[in-house]
């Protein structure tokens, strides 16, 4: 009989440096599965989600500038910005951090 996999041995999907698209299934990160999987790991936590996303958007900046320079004008960072940090979820009405 055939089981599923528990969720815990699941890949996670996570960024390749310095191109910054998924290690797994390389579309641009973070991907579908990245930000359910993001969703699920920060809960209510939603002030740590947006600093942990704001995290990888700096190094994505820094990592896309010294990649791209060799191969053309730099990225654009309205579209990163909104590639990595403008996706997660709103807050909903009564909902409460570490709640």
């Amino acid at each position: 009989m055939i089981e599923p996999k528990p969720v815990a041995t699941r890949q996670i999907h996570l960024p390749l440096r310095p191109v910054w698209c998924c290690r797994l299934c390389a579309q641009p990160w973070p991907c579908a599965d990245a930000r359910l999987d993001l969703t699920v790991s920060f809960r209510h936590q939603r002030v740590a989600l947006m600093l942990y996303l704001a995290t990888q958007f700096v190094d994505a900046i820094s990592d896309l500038h010294v990649y791209d320079a060799a191969l053309g004008p730099p990225p654009d960072v309205r579209s990163i910005f909104e590639r990595i940090m403008c996706w997660a979820p709103a807050d909903r009405p009564g909902s409460r951090e570490g709640a």
